[in-house]
Parts: structure tokens; sequence; C-alpha cells
């Protein structure tokens, strides 16, 4: 038998069948949809009765958040190897113009 779990913003799931995972984004009661955004960044809007139809289970929320964003360079996470530093530690205020 199938378990059908109620959907809650920030839940995340894992579709058994396509075996990909995924977070609920937005629940529109006046249109019955669901907005679910998939970890790899796809977008999509099920019905509540899609919703129904899905075999779903409980997931963590991935310890990877970089996922949906396929372009990030290693700057962007905050990793650095160099820190920054101004070239003229004498006079902070030269480069005001």
């Amino acid at each position: 038998m199938q378990e059908h779990y109620e959907p809650a913003i920030n839940d995340w799931f894992r579709n058994r069948e396509e075996n990909r995972t995924f977070k609920v984004v937005a629940i529109d009661t006046d249109s019955e949809t669901i907005e679910i955004q998939y970890f790899e960044s796809d977008i999509e809007e099920l019905d509540f009765d899609t919703w129904n139809e899905l075999y779903l289970e409980p997931a963590a929320e991935p310890e990877d958040w970089s996922g949906p964003f396929d372009d990030l360079e290693v700057d962007d996470m905050g990793d650095t190897d160099t820190p920054q530093h101004p070239d003229n530690w004498s006079d902070p205020l030269a480069d005001i113009e």
C-alpha cells in the first residue's frame, strides 16, 4: 500500500520512481497546486491529484546546498584560499576618489 504524505513548504521528499530529491517551495490551495524544486534546480508544478499518485518518501535536506546552482565558482561559497588585502596598508583612504 502506498503511503501519502501531506506537502509542507520546505519539506524534502524523494520520488521513489524517478529517484529524484526535491523540496516543496509553494502550495496554492486556491488553484490546488504544489510547486516543487528538484535538487538539480528543475522547478515543477503539480496538482493535488498528481501529488497523491507519486511514490514518495520523506528525505533529509541535502548537505551539499549548491545542487540547484550549477554555475557556482569556488569563491561563491566563501572558500577562498587567498584573503583579500589592500595593496597599501599605510593609507586606506588612498583608493577613495
